[in-house]
């Protein structure tokens, strides 16, 4: 049984390492990446659509994006959705697609995304050690009746300690990829 406790921390830490890796994918580091636009939400015949399950989007050069539409209808309402958005960026339509280029960043904004991709971070260093003692605390109650003896206890907090040291040191690793990415030029 308490085995399954540190099952349960590696699937949730693995979760949380997913969750950052996708939420640093959209930050946006002067080179063009999909996930910049996928989750941009478009009103679609009344509905909020996001971009990846209206079209393509490709990456034919460092720099630049082409969202290919399916129904080159939507072409109007995606071009409206991604100029709303925070990107700040101007979509280019040509009636079959829409080309956005990425300018490069200035310092400044490369130190204020660093910021960011710091405290996003930070964020999920804080959710796995709030794991590991949701899990600690299991174990104690564990112990508190009679489940595990106190040896046990000691045993598997230290192996929570160890899984948990683990995936901040994967956190720390993914950090130093993503503000290496942002700070190059």
């Amino acid at each position: 049984m308490p085995q399954n406790l540190i099952k349960d921390l590696k699937i949730r830490s693995d979760k949380t390492l997913d969750h950052l890796k996708g939420t640093l994918q959209g930050i946006r580091t002067g080179r063009a990446h999909p996930a910049l636009v996928e989750d941009i939400k478009v009103d679609y015949f009344g509905t909020p659509t996001p971009i990846k399950n209206m079209g393509s989007v490709n990456v034919p050069e460092a720099r630049q994006l082409v969202i290919a539409p399916w129904d080159k209808t939507a072409i109007k309402a995606i071009e409206k959705a991604i100029q709303a958005s925070p990107l700040g960026i101007n979509p280019q339509n040509d009636g079959e697609s829409i080309r956005l280029n990425l300018p490069e960043l200035t310092k400044e904004r490369r130190v204020e995304l660093t910021k960011v991709v710091n405290k996003m971070a930070e964020e999920a260093r804080v959710a796995i050690r709030n794991i590991r003692r949701e899990i600690n605390d299991g174990l104690k109650k564990m112990e508190k009746e009679s489940k595990i003896t106190e040896d046990d206890l000691k045993k598997y907090t230290k192996e929570a300690q160890e899984q948990t040291d683990s995936y901040i040191k994967k956190v720390d690793a993914i950090l130093t990829d993503k503000e290496k990415e942002i700070m190059e030029q």
